[in-house]
């Protein structure tokens, strides 16, 4: 049964991601549709097809490696330049070829159709809105998983209800069980009962575990009055609590445990946690060179992974499968994985804000630099600029490709051999 959950876990991941692909990829969709952009293709994950059908002008479809897609929109860059489209593929070199392979591609979804549906005839802000859809869509789903898990379903938080009273006082406050000859817990000496509401102390109301604690642990020794819901009244209780050395204070100590419950925080602790995440995620990327690094230090060396280093999707199914198959409430799993999931799309919605090709960031760049260019041309009244040939960039991008692919790699291998685990290293 464990082995079946862990692999439920993984799958649900991997439809996670495949409906936040998706997702992603309708950012691109709607607005490019809206703005009269010719869309050829939309498809979810690379490799052979599994599934497509065609609606319209537009062809939509599974692939079956679903660890990305894409959306063909019609002239994403100018046409080649005549002479270099009569000269072809000559001379020239690798990287001269890669930029004609690019411009060939690009003209290809140009033959037949009248130059007007295209995208690199848009004006610059709705080239930015189609490439920033995408993101954006991450970023609104994994604020809609945090908001379903904190607001939807809740956090465990302890209760001011008692769950359990220790029947002995252990010799230390972080012993687990009781020992011949301990002498009776205060809690059990002064008649608290499992199921006890905390109403108050010392006349103190308390509307949480954690200030009734805070009073307790200030008051060693010194007796309390506690005022409690039994059974639909109200009774008040005597009781000392222990002193008992903890981090090298004394503390009170009175031997009760709280009920946990599900408590719905405000509506807008999920737009908060997504924001944070951002953060979390943007600064992990700046620091991407230093923590591949110690990825790469920990996994030849065996020695204990970075909790806070990136995950392939791999590390990230691991983690699905490993929460899926443990014995924590069913709620609780619930909500880890929609927070995993959640925080996984923040990762996509940040990683494709860097402004280099072929990631979205990098053609909202290319937007900009061509918006630059036109505004220059006004203020000095000249030409109206030819738009930018984002294929002059094939070499950089093909560069990129090829780091994203290695560190693509790397985080496998060490989710493989070296996982960040639930239980830690």
């Amino acid at each position: 049964m464990t082995i079946l959950a862990f692999i439920i876990g993984i799958v649900l991941m991997v439809v996670g991601l495949a409906v936040s692909i998706a997702l992603h990829e309708m950012g691109h969709l709607i607005p490019a549709k809206a703005f009269g952009v010719r869309v050829g293709q939309y498809m979810i994950g690379f490799g052979p097809t599994l599934w497509s059908r065609r609606k319209g002008e537009t062809e939509y479809g599974v692939k079956a490696i679903p660890l990305g897609g894409y959306i063909s929109m019609a002239g994403m860059y100018p046409p080649s330049p005549k002479q270099q489209a009569r000269d072809g593929r000559a001379g020239g070199g690798f990287f001269a070829t890669m930029v004609q392979d690019a411009r060939d591609a690009n003209d290809e979804t140009l033959q037949g159709h009248a130059d007007t549906r295209v995208f690199y005839k848009l004006p610059v802000y709705k080239r930015i809105i189609v490439m920033l859809g995408g993101p954006i869509m991450n970023l609104l789903l994994a604020i809609v998983l945090f908001t379903i898990a904190f607001s939807g379903i809740g956090l465990q938080t302890a209760t001011t209800t008692v769950g359990a009273v220790s029947s002995c006082l252990p010799a230390s406050v972080t012993a687990t069980s009781c020992a011949a000859g301990d002498p009776a817990s205060p809690a059990e000496t002064a008649g608290l009962r499992a199921g006890d509401r905390l109403i108050s102390i010392d006349g103190t109301k308390v509307d949480t575990f954690a200030a009734a604690s805070a009073l307790i642990q200030k008051s060693a020794g010194r007796q309390l009055s506690i005022v409690v819901e039994r059974d639909g009244g109200r009774q008040t209780l005597m009781l000392t609590p222990a002193a008992r050395e903890l981090n090298g204070a004394e503390v009170g100590f009175v031997g009760i445990t709280a009920q946990t419950a599900y408590a719905r925080q405000p509506i807008l602790t999920g737009p908060e946690a997504a924001l944070q995440n951002v953060g979390a995620v943007a600064e992990i990327i700046v620091q991407l060179p230093q923590k591949l690094y110690g990825i790469v230090h920990s996994t030849i060396t065996g020695t204990p992974r970075d909790p806070n280093s990136p995950l392939s999707p791999v590390g990230v199914g691991v983690l699905a499968g490993e929460a899926a198959s443990s014995s924590a409430p069913v709620l609780d799993r619930v909500v880890f994985f929609l927070m995993l999931l959640g925080s996984l799309n923040v990762s996509l919605f940040v990683f494709n804000l860097v402004p280099l090709l072929p990631l979205d960031g990098g053609h909202v760049a290319v937007a900009l630099w061509d918006g630059v260019k036109r505004v220059w041309s006004k203020l000095f009244r000249r030409p109206p600029p030819r738009p930018v040939d984002a294929t002059k960039l094939v070499p950089g991008t093909f560069v990129v490709v090829v780091l994203l692919i290695a560190m693509g790699a790397v985080l496998i291998l060490a989710d493989v051999i070296n996982p960040i685990t639930l239980l830690g290293q």
